[in-house]
């Protein structure tokens, strides 16, 4: 069969519908991967950029205009999902023309959408064949569908609800799944690229990987000029990715590029990064104990979860120190914890396992 996988044109979104999309190609399936700004490596997969029209700053300036309430509780991270509903309900309308002129032109069987890529379900309704719902944030991805579909930029289109949903999140952290939810262990994939060799095996002292954002703004919670201002009073070794510093480091502060953290983070002791929904759960795959930077969106509520679950610690990017830092590293309780986590992520069902239950949607 023939299946589109959608994502919204933006990295952290696209990146863990790879794994999936590759197990069905690899299990004889033609597989498109429909959004924009693909990574370095996609493992093979034809790719389709539907996202020239894409503007999430400019749907997110639109919405903050009509709401500046809803604006103001989403930088505190405390908007819950209306906010967060409004502005993709508006940036997937620019992705719904050139989403069906790729469906009329590749006829598929299957449309597979992520949280936020509504278009998804738009367009397998006017093509009359079946959809699923991907899950890729530790927001439940039922309730970031009804946010999105129920928009006031939606609320003109039929969107018809998947057939089914696909579940990423960890037992433990999760109240439970909704029915016709089916579990997948969610597969790090941070895009490929090159990688120093001395990032695969553990280093002299301990090593803690620290990442930000792949989106540009204010308030995404940077840990990186924090960490380099009490990492002299750590013992351990500061790996800052696609860090912009460069001068005045101290002697236990490196700098790479752009590497794949998910290859990396096995070999780490801690991980240090933004709250984002694929760092937090890359880092519990890894089994490391994680620091986080909560904020707007669902950065807040990513760093609150995983700080109840006792595998991490959520301090504000700015008021990060040594002793958090010391904390991070020597704190037994968070290691353990991380370390179930691991265990449970490692006991679901990984992509392979779902690829029979995309067919009996098409095949019955």
């Amino acid at each position: 069969m023939r299946i589109v996988f959608v994502s919204v044109p933006l990295q952290g979104h696209l990146l863990p519908l790879i794994p999936l999309a590759a197990a069905c190609r690899d299990a004889g399936h033609d597989v498109i991967l429909a959004g924009g700004g693909f990574p370095p490596d996609v493992l093979g997969l034809r790719t389709a950029d539907i996202g020239a029209a894409f503007s999430l700053p400019r749907s997110a300036l639109r919405v903050t205009v009509r709401h500046p309430r809803l604006a103001r509780a989403e930088m505190r991270g405390v908007a819950g999902h209306a906010m967060v509903g409004e502005i993709f309900g508006r940036a997937n309308l620019a992705l719904v023309g050139p989403l069906q002129a790729l469906a009329e032109r590749e006829r598929p069987d299957l449309i597979v959408f992520e949280s936020l890529s509504e278009a998804g379900a738009v367009v397998a309704g006017r093509l009359a064949i079946p959809s699923v719902l991907q899950e890729n944030t530790l927001w439940p991805a039922t309730d970031l569908f009804r946010a999105v579909t129920a928009s006031s930029a939606m609320a003109g289109l039929d969107i018809p609800a998947p057939e089914l949903t696909i579940a990423v999140t960890p037992p433990s952290l999760r109240a439970g799944a909704a029915p016709g939810t089916v579990a997948m262990r969610p597969v790090p994939f941070s895009g490929g690229g090159p990688i120093p060799e001395w990032l695969l095996t553990p280093g002299e002292r301990p090593r803690v990987l620290v990442s930000r954002s792949t989106l540009s703004g204010p308030d995404l919670g940077d840990p990186g000029p924090a960490v380099i201002a009490a990492a002299a009073q750590v013992d351990a070794e500061f790996v800052l990715v696609r860090s912009t510093a460069r001068r005045g480091l101290p002697p236990n502060v490196r700098t790479v590029g752009r590497v794949p953290l998910n290859e990396a983070l096995p070999h780490a002791a801690a991980f240090i990064h933004h709250s984002g929904a694929g760092s937090v759960l890359g880092g519990l795959a890894a089994g490391v104990p994680q620091l986080t930077t909560p904020g707007g969106g669902d950065r807040k509520h990513n760093a609150e979860l995983l700080a109840r679950r006792g595998a991490g610690l959520a301090v504000t990017a700015k008021a990060i120190t040594a002793v958090h830092l010391n904390r991070l590293l020597t704190d037994e309780a968070l290691r353990t914890a991380a370390r179930e986590v691991a265990a449970e992520i490692a006991a679901m069902p990984e992509p392979a396992a779902v690829v029979p239950a995309l067919e009996r949607l098409v095949h019955g």
